[in-house]
């Protein structure tokens, strides 16, 4: 196991770059609640030690993880955010559907991140069961919101320092 013996929340936040003047867009799915209300938290937690304003996280539900490329979308194209973290729990079950939404998931939430050039965090776990959920959304693995919500921030700072110019995108 990839986690064995690690901690996903161990981060040095005192070190994340400054961001508090940016928006983000949180995607979070019902579909597993106990899990992705877990890992919200953990995205908050990461938020509020840095003191980033309240009114600049902007969260938004969706029904289940393969809801979450267009929750993002949604956010991109709606709303005035720099970067969409998507939160959810695909746990395996009986059948190949886990597979399925799990690739679904993956490629969707890509496809948005290249389609608008903005940061698009993929904070989805992807668990054979829920003991592992819990173990990785505030239990003994700590929370991989937390994770997400790292990932966010520096995402968003290589962008700002690599545009020069927050907000315009790049073309490739």
């Amino acid at each position: 196991m990839a986690t064995e013996g690690n901690n996903l929340s161990e981060h040095n936040l005192a070190d994340l770059p400054n961001v508090r003047d940016k928006k983000v867009g949180i995607v979070v799915a019902e579909w597993n609640g106990e899990i992705t209300n877990g890992l919200l938290k953990g995205v908050q937690e990461v938020f509020d030690h840095i003191q980033h304003p309240s009114e600049n996280l902007i969260i938004e539900h969706v029904p289940g993880a393969f809801e979450l490329p267009l929750g993002a979308t949604l956010m991109l194209e709606h709303l005035d955010v720099d970067a969409v973290i998507c939160i959810g729990a695909v746990i395996r079950g009986e059948t190949a559907h886990f597979d399925y939404v799990c690739q679904g998931v993956t490629h969707g939430i890509k496809d948005v991140e290249l389609k608008y050039q903005r940061p698009v965090i993929f904070g989805v776990l992807t668990d054979d069961n829920i003991e592992q959920s819990r173990a990785r959304s505030g239990g003994k693995h700590g929370n991989k919101g937390v994770e997400a919500a790292v990932t966010c921030i520096k995402m968003m700072d290589l962008e700002e320092r690599l545009s020069g110019n927050w907000g315009t995108g790049f073309s490739i």
